[in-house]
């Protein structure tokens, strides 16, 4: 077979080992594959199953203490364990590779200009104004707006979105005849991560580039892929093309991937726990006309300038007893200042914040401690929130202390060990640190240290955002089965929209820190009546590659507007702007348009591709 008749990638017997102080790690266990010219390859699977190990091999960035046998070639040369220079030839130029985080994978301290400039200079020795022209076409293609100007910015002062637009106009810049994409949307909104698909599949078509997409979602494959290799534990446990392993999946754990995905179309695949009727049920927490507003310095000098950040701008809504109200939106909506604005964890503008008759943003601190135990918050990142200083055992058992000062030690532990037992971790993990544990785990934690005190709300602020399919399938029902035994309240806040259905009563969608819609679970995805909340469904995707085929795509235009311009909020009653971005502008009224649905005013003719870019 001639090299040019050969496939883009080929693996053959391939092996990843990772020695550590434990002992070898066998982290890809004799995996083969290949992938053809213009082809999409998805690799699924579970955090720690091997999938972006095999990649790392071919690219030649295995961490130090691993070590890859076997065979991988690119259009039929074997280039496992190159020397550098001669894998240099292939890497960056013909082979290319995004990584899932573009924050970390960008140079801090230089322009984004530099960066992709620095590429073509060392591929293709192209420098000064042909290769600035040719990276602000690339930019331009890849849809980022205001392309000359972004090239003199760092990556800091770009959204996430943007990071990731710059990092696939770099991976493309030499024309690669192969993009490896490393959960390449994750991290972002299901808005963004829709533009990103779209963007990669068009640059595919375009340049005939092939894809290997390695990802733990089941719905982005089902967009993307033709053929899909399923991974777990180091080995490829399935292979076959993408409407074989959607429809007719032969192995359990495919299986299990894609029963434990929640679906837009098919809601009460995990649970159904929207049996509760709001008729009737006691209000516990009364929101009304929150703002919280955030200085920020717009001009230096000796008497420098400040502005309004507009986090949350006017937020109203109730809650009631033993309810889940889910809260949806892109990054910067607000959903989590409003949050902590609930929790008093910010300071609040204005408003009220009434729990059970007492408006908490009138009360001190010693007054709202006592508060504390009935209100409880999850956080995104457990590790983030453990103390890695303290087992598991006393970060569940420190509230405890301050709310329970009776209890002995004895008693606190036995208390922890029954948590444990509830949120399905043994007890005999009590005495384990947070780096011992997994992130499920960890996040299990989480929730057993914010329900030992018998809360009445708890607020779950991305609890699931970071977890593989399965886990978060578990963590679901362990929410839904912990309010069911206590009775509890829930606010649940995700990007994730199929995720939210699953498990909220009514569900609240904010954009630039107001609400746009509100209503109950089914009522807001069958009948959604605003612009930007139709925009939120389509871009979900659905595991279901005949579906994905047909969809029709709903794109909203550009980045979210500038919370610090008055206009922002008003982007879909464009008919009511006045003046520039400092003049105080109409506020949207939210009109109840059926029982219980709620839907905030918006222009007869205005569609999410009526969306500014400001």
């Amino acid at each position: 077979m001639s090299k040019t008749n050969a496939p883009v990638l080929e693996l053959q017997d391939l092996n990843v080992n990772f020695t550590t102080p434990d002992g070898e790690v066998n982290a890809v266990r004799g995996v083969s594959m290949t992938i053809e010219p213009g082809q999409c390859v998805g690799v699924v699977g579970e955090s720690g199953s091997g999938k972006s190990q095999s990649f790392l091999a071919a690219m030649g960035l295995l961490a130090s203490n691993g070590k890859a046998t076997g065979s991988i070639k690119f259009r039929g040369r074997e280039i496992l364990n190159l020397p550098r220079r001669e894998l240099n030839q292939v890497r960056g130029a013909k082979m290319t590779m995004i990584f899932q985080d573009p924050l970390t994978s960008l140079t801090p301290h230089k322009r984004v200009g530099a960066q992709l400039m620095e590429v073509l200079a060392i591929h293709k020795n192209m420098r000064g104004e042909q290769a600035q022209k040719h990276c602000i076409d690339w930019l331009d293609r890849v849809r980022l707006p205001e392309a000359a100007r972004r090239m003199k910015q760092y990556p800091h002062e770009l959204s996430g979105g943007m990071r990731q637009r710059v990092m696939i106009a770099m991976a493309m810049l030499c024309d690669p005849e192969l993009l490896i994409a490393d959960e390449p949307t994750t991290a972002l909104d299901v808005t963004v991560q829709a533009q990103v698909l779209d963007l990669m599949n068009e640059l595919k078509n375009e340049t005939k580039a092939a894809i290997a997409l390695i990802t733990h979602d089941m719905g982005v494959v089902a967009r993307m892929c033709e053929k899909i290799c399923v991974m777990e534990k180091g080995v490829y446990v399935e292979k076959n093309s993408a409407d074989n392993i959607f429809y007719h999946p032969e192995h359990d754990y495919t299986k299990m991937l894609l029963s434990s995905m929640p679906r837009l179309d098919r809601p009460g695949q995990i649970l159904s726990i929207a049996e509760t009727k709001r008729n009737g049920v006691k209000t516990v927490l009364e929101v009304d006309d929150v703002k919280v507003h955030f200085p920020v310095q717009v001009s230096g000098g000796v008497f420098p300038k400040t502005r309004p950040l507009r986090a949350v701008d006017g937020v109203s809504f109730t809650l009631g007893d033993g309810e889940t109200l889910g809260i949806v939106g892109e990054s910067g909506c607000g959903k989590s200042t409003l949050a902590r604005a609930v929790l008093r964890l910010v300071p609040v503008k204005s408003g009220q914040v009434s729990w059970i008759g007492s408006n908490l943003l009138d009360l001190d601190k010693k007054q709202m401690r006592a508060h504390r135990q009935d209100l409880q918050i999850v956080f995104q990142d457990p590790l983030a929130s453990l103390d890695p200083r303290m087992t598991i055992g006393q970060s569940i058992a420190e509230p405890l202390q301050t709310f329970a000062p009776q209890m002995d030690k004895e008693q606190r532990r036995n208390k922890v060990k029954e948590m444990l037992q509830k949120v399905d971790l043994s007890p005999n993990m009590i005495n384990r640190y947070p780096h011992e544990l997994s992130g499920g785990q960890n996040q299990r934690v989480g929730i057993a240290r914010a329900m030992i005190g018998d809360p009445k709300l708890v607020i779950c602020d991305e609890a699931v955002s970071a977890l593989d399919v399965s886990v978060q399938a578990q963590v679901i029902k362990l929410l839904a089965r912990l309010q069911k035994e206590t009775g509890m309240s829930m606010i649940f806040i995700s990007h994730d929209l199929a995720v939210v259905r699953e498990i909220s009563h009514r569900i609240m969608v904010l954009y630039m820190g107001r609400i746009v819609e509100l209503a109950d679970r089914d009522a807001i995805y069958e009948d959604a009546r605003h612009p930007y909340t139709k925009a939120l469904i389509a871009a979900v995707p659905v595991p279901d590659p005949k579906t994905e085929r047909n969809r029709k795509s709903v794109a909203l235009v550009g980045e979210l507007p500038s919370p610090m311009d008055s206009r922002a909020g008003l982007q879909f009653l464009p008919s009511r702007i006045t003046g520039d971005e400092t003049t105080e502008q109409y506020r949207p009224k939210l009109i109840e348009v059926s029982p219980e649905h709620f839907v905030a005013e918006h222009d007869a003719c205005a569609s999410s591709k009526g969306l500014l870019a400001s």
